[in-house]
């Protein structure tokens, strides 16, 4: 069967009965670890027991292609149901699953532990297919999840997070469930005593001062400041920050923009616009994004992130150099802000 997102966190804490075994899939590895570990401890209360935990490989299958279906039918010396967890799977397993599932006489609970996969993968098919397994599908938190994610691991620590801080924190995490917990981790204990979060405290702790040169470096190319978009573009061009990451940063800040300019367009205002994208606007720089609300409508953006996208290309070719692509495409953006709309999209050459 298939776990939809809205039932994960439910199944996780409490699986069906009748599942005799998951697939934790998808490309957050760390979502999908710390589910394999919660389902994990359904059955035992320690992840680390060698006598109920057997953590098996597709190379240790391979050399012993039975022994998936052996510890599946083991029992523990110590009594108590068994756990096996297939780590790193693929459809290379999935017959030895199929198995499994069709006669094992054991009561183990299989987990199987698998990257990114297609819908046509064998492995993907057989968990979502079978009445006696389930597919649970791990994809980056974003939205009320990372929200929540945020909320609950700071509430454990005695703290609440301020509107600011949250903006910050849901615009910085998030790529990776176990990282995204870390970095919270980290800034609960620099925080120290319990409290609320502050946009202070979250900028001195997650991310980096790239991160924030990034954000200071879009506003200035929509704001239409070309000599701070220069300076800023000089400064993280010279501490190691490629002009792809560079673009594509921008690139989240137009489309950002271009979500509130049809907004505007279908008859909101620009407070309205900026209130409603998510995640948050950080308070200080709401005003800003309203004036370039009014400053970019949605054709303008549009052909902004054209230039954008057609500069990353530029950059992978054996064209000028990346960084003078990069610089010409932001300083000409940058003055048809100020200026007015930018020309026909065309190569940054």
């Amino acid at each position: 069967m298939k776990i939809t997102a809205a039932r994960a966190a439910a199944f996780v804490k409490a699986p069906d009965p009748k599942v005799r075994a998951v697939l934790v899939y998808g490309p957050d590895r760390g979502l999908a670890r710390e589910r394999l570990d919660a389902l994990t401890r359904t059955v035992v209360d320690d992840i680390g027991d060698p006598f109920r935990v057997a953590d098996l490989t597709p190379a240790s299958l391979k050399d012993d292609p039975a022994r998936l279906a052996d510890e599946t039918a083991a029992q523990s010396l110590m009594g108590g149901r068994r756990v096996v967890r297939l780590l790193d799977a693929g459809d290379g397993q999935a017959p030895a699953i199929q198995a499994v599932l069709d006669d094992s006489p054991g009561e183990a609970l299989v987990l199987a532990l698998a990257g990114e996969l297609r819908p046509s993968s064998a492995l993907r098919k057989l968990f979502e297919g079978s009445p006696a397994a389930a597919a649970l599908a791990c994809y980056a938190d974003e939205g009320m999840t990372l929200e929540q994610v945020v909320r609950d691991t700071l509430r454990a620590h005695g703290m609440t997070v301020g509107h600011d801080a949250l903006a910050y924190l849901l615009e910085h995490l998030g790529g990776d469930r176990l990282l995204t917990r870390a970095e919270l981790i980290k800034l609960a204990t620099y925080k120290g005593d319990p409290g609320e979060i502050t946009l202070a405290d979250a900028a001195a702790c997650v991310g980096d001062t790239a991160a924030l040169g990034l954000d200071d470096l879009s506003l200035a190319v929509a704001d239409g400041d070309d000599t701070r978009t220069q300076r800023v573009l000089d400064r993280l061009l010279r501490e190691g920050t490629g002009p792809i990451p560079v673009l594509r940063a921008v690139v989240r800040h137009f489309t950002r923009l271009h979500q509130a300019a049809g907004a505007v367009a279908r008859g909101a205002s620009p407070d309205q616009a900026v209130g409603a994208l998510r995640p948050p606007v950080i308070f200080k720089h709401a005003d800003r994004l309203k004036a370039q609300v009014r400053r970019w409508d949605s054709a303008r953006v549009g052909q902004a992130l054209t230039l954008l996208l057609e500069a990353e290309g530029d950059c992978k070719s054996s064209g000028p150099p990346p960084e003078v692509v990069c610089s010409r495409t932001l300083m000409r953006l940058a003055r048809a802000a100020r200026d007015g709309a930018p020309r026909a999209p065309g190569r940054a050459r």
